[in-house]
């Protein structure tokens, strides 16, 4: 996929989700699909992207169960790209990102979008909160244990995944 990491040796989880969107380009192309981007002509035209790489990626994309596609024209055949609910689950990670580019490369008064939450009104900064007790948590506030020494490693746990979506 042009990139020379390989992580299918890891047994973890940041390097599995680095397997599946860890390309710069695919996180674009995601960035876009949250802002209503579906076709490839509209990736295209608005990442300057070459056409065999975009192509590449949301093949990826869908390989993988992030987008699916459905097809929109009969003739000629074209299709659009939506995301899967796998896909859709990635919106924090996304909107994470976001906040710190905005806090540590641009400066937060000057971030070029800004997230508003509408039940407020009020500019959304997101942050991780505990699902069991809903506390606000902070890394310091976190124990890293192993959870599974014989856990399988990234490319097993793919393969395992795509077995299973068929």
């Amino acid at each position: 996929m042009g990139r020379t990491a390989d992580y299918t040796n890891e047994r973890c989880s940041v390097a599995a989700t680095l397997e599946v969107v860890g390309d710069p380009w695919t996180l674009l192309i995601l960035r876009d699909a949250f802002a209503g981007v579906k076709r490839f002509e509209q990736w295209q035209e608005r990442l300057g992207v070459a056409r065999n790489v975009l192509a590449a990626r949301l093949k990826s994309l869908v390989g993988h169960g992030v987008m699916e596609t459905r097809r929109y024209s009969e003739r000629p055949p074209r299709h659009e790209y939506w995301l899967t609910q796998k896909g859709l689950a990635l919106a924090p990670v996304l909107l994470t990102m976001a906040e710190w580019g905005d806090r540590h490369v641009y400066g937060r008064d000057n971030s070029p979008v800004l997230f508003t939450h509408k039940a407020c009104g009020c500019a959304f900064h997101p942050v991780l909160a505990c699902e069991a007790c809903g506390e606000v948590v902070d890394r310091r506030d976190l124990e890293r244990a192993p959870r599974n020494p014989d856990s399988l490693t990234v490319g097993e746990a793919l393969e395992a995944a795509n077995m299973a979506a068929e």
